[in-house]
């Protein structure tokens, strides 16, 4: 809604009603530029003056405070008090848009920062796709929101959170001072969400110091890993092995893909949570499998020593006998 001139005109007599205890000339020099600074005030936005500065009484008796004029008695509270705390916070923030406008070419930075708006609105959607990852993931992502470690959901998710983004952004000017101020507020938490992220990314980059010479990352390089695949030191894959960081953190890579591991994430009786699953998800697609340990290589038989009690007699030529030494017998001769 676009505040007209009536209104003004109301708000206006309004807040020189509640200063009608005022001499006229103090009073009229309050108000001097008064209409002049809520034609200003309503060409920043959009909604009723009142949502925006306050009732019209709170209004005069921050111009009371900021001219040094004491109010009637029993006439400020707190609430008044900090109405007049915001009032001179924004004629601060007016008067620094005012000198830093020029500094840029415009005559206040406020029509500078307008123009990016559309980035912010981009920024902050993918400030939202990055924290819904590290709720879910459990704190650690990358430069992409990935669920799951699948690049689709990190562009789907990407484009769902920009679209509403900028279709709030396109219908902030019609919001009420408190939604609006929600939404500022929960932009600046965003801003240093991101901040942090962007720092624990240097970090892991190395940046800012040292390079470390060892880190675990979970994500990014790791994003094509379907499966895990553990063996033990004779080369034995081990089944139903979970990993964890030295926190204690579980890590998780991939994500079930073969027929009989996707099956046990469906529902019904069988159903088997993903966290919880371990690995290997497909052991029947180990890239080696061992059976068993190689057999150690049988001895070889030990000679054997012939001795005179198991070493086999000696054959003797046709009609002779052995003898105890194993040489032939003669035979006698025939005598005439």
């Amino acid at each position: 809604m676009t505040v007209t001139e009536q209104e003004i005109a109301r708000y206006v007599g309004q807040v020189r009603e509640a200063l009608a205890d005022l001499p006229p000339s103090v009073r009229d020099e309050l108000l001097e530029d008064l209409p002049e600074h809520l034609a200003e005030v309503a060409a920043e936005g959009e909604g009723p003056l009142h949502e925006r500065l306050g009732p019209p009484q709170a209004y005069a008796t921050e111009l009371r405070t900021a001219a040094g004029v004491r109010p009637p008695a029993g006439a400020v509270n707190l609430d008044q008090r900090i109405n007049a705390a915001v009032r001179r916070g924004r004629a601060r923030l007016r008067a620094a848009d005012s000198r830093l406008g020029p500094v840029l070419g415009y005559a206040r930075l406020s029509d500078f920062l307008r123009l990016l708006r559309p980035a912010w609105w981009i920024l902050r959607g993918y400030l939202v796709a990055m924290l819904v990852t590290a709720v879910l993931t459990g704190g650690s992502f990358g430069l992409l929101p990935r669920l799951g470690g699948s690049t689709l959901a990190a562009l789907l998710l990407l484009a769902a959170t920009v679209t509403g983004s900028v279709w709030l952004g396109r219908r902030t000017d019609r919001l009420g001072r408190r939604p609006r101020a929600v939404l500022h507020l929960s932009g600046a938490l965003l801003v240093l969400f991101g901040l942090a992220g962007f720092a624990l990314l240097d970090s892991r980059a190395g940046g800012g110091g040292a390079p470390i010479p060892y880190e675990q990352v979970y994500t990014d390089q790791y994003s094509g890993v379907q499966d895990v695949y553990v063996y033990d030191s004779e080369g034995r894959l081990l089944e139903g092995v979970r990993l964890f960081d030295q926190n204690g953190e579980p890590i998780r890579l991939g994500s079930p893909w073969c027929d009989e591991a996707w099956q046990r994430i469906q529902p019904g009786p069988d159903y088997v949570d993903p966290v919880r699953q371990p690995y290997p998800y497909c052991p029947q697609n180990a890239p080696f499998r061992i059976h068993s340990p190689s057999a150690p290589p049988a001895p070889e038989p030990a000679e054997s020593v012939a001795t005179p009690e198991t070493a086999a007699p000696t054959a003797t030529p046709s009609g002779g006998q052995a003898t105890p030494g194993g040489g032939p017998t003669p035979t006698p001769a025939p005598t005439g």
